[in-house]
């Protein structure tokens, strides 16, 4: 198999130091790219880049779609991972600035004004805001373990419970119990033991505090983003047992969608975080399956 190879850049957002990371097989010449936005609670290489010992590359989604053909890019947002640590809460709003940031050194280094973009849980929101404001810079969206209206969402019910503490600290604490429950909430026993431990020593590497921002946003602000405003080709991805959202709230998100390249698909078998779970190949299947759909034709 050939080298998938790993580069650093940085962007500058005023006086905010913003890590950006990019993986490719072989050359990045000719290759679709494909921007990664990662969500509350995991900086971008715990969260994308994932090494479960014994596992190889299994558990990353940089080498899985590398290996596939994409040129893979991700960034840490404000206050995670290798960027600034600031006094910023680094909500949604906050996070689409990142992303404009970002742009720039992937279309200097690229060629590419517009590019595919993932999110997964609050980055599915990042990104959703992103193509909302910047739909020039998106040519495909996919939005996994998306939230709208968080009307009836079993998880964000119980996460209200702690609203005042949101409130009052740009950060949170979080230790392993904390990640080790993101795969037990919903219904446990659909990831493998090793891949939370191996989660948390990658992101608890960063220190014990993360940004308050998208969890008081996705408690206390939903809706976000305006589905009437992206006009980009979309796919929801939703796993079967994610308490996140209720398929009742994706739906009519999706309706309201105004371009009709747009499709909702349930994971079975799946919970909160898909590419982590058992299922993981259902999940790359369709995700290929809609990045990489021919381009339309008119009669």
């Amino acid at each position: 198999m050939t080298a998938v190879s790993a580069k650093e850049y940085w962007a500058k957002k005023g006086d905010v130091d913003l890590f950006i990371y990019r993986k490719y097989q072989g050359t990045p010449e000719g290759k679709p790219v494909l921007f990664l936005v990662h969500g509350s609670s995991l900086s971008a290489q715990p969260g994308y880049d994932l090494q479960v010992p014994g596992r190889a590359s299994e558990y990353s989604m940089m080498d899985q779609c590398a290996a596939h053909g994409y040129d893979v890019w991700t960034m840490d947002h404000e206050g995670y991972g290798k960027s600034s640590k600031t006094m910023n809460n680094a909500n949604i709003e906050q996070g689409v600035d990142d992303l404009r940031a970002a742009m720039p050194v992937v279309e200097r280094e690229t060629g590419r004004p517009q590019v595919h973009f993932y999110g997964q849980s609050s980055g599915s929101l990042r990104a959703a805001l992103f193509a909302q404001k910047e739909s020039a810079r998106v040519d495909r969206l996919v939005l996994d373990a998306f939230v709208w209206t968080g009307k009836d969402s079993p998880t964000l019910m119980k996460r209200r419970e702690r609203l005042d503490e949101w409130r009052g600290s740009h950060v949170r604490k979080i230790d392993k119990d904390m990640i080790r429950s993101i795969f037990t909430r919903d219904k446990p026993g659909l990831s493998e033991p090793a891949v939370p431990e191996a989660l948390a020593e990658a992101q608890l590497a960063y220190g014990d505090t993360i940004p308050t921002g998208t969890y008081l946003d996705m408690s206390a602000h939903l809706p976000v983003v305006d589905p009437l405003k992206i006009n980009t080709p979309t796919a929801i991805m939703r796993g079967e047992h994610d308490g996140i959202a209720t398929l009742d709230d994706l739906s009519a998100f999706l309706k309201l969608l105004p371009n009709p390249d747009k499709q909702l698909t349930v994971l079975p078998g799946s919970a909160h975080i898909a590419p982590f779970g058992v299922n993981a190949h259902r999940f790359y299947h369709i995700l290929y399956a809609f990045l990489d759909m021919p381009a339309r034709k008119d009669a």
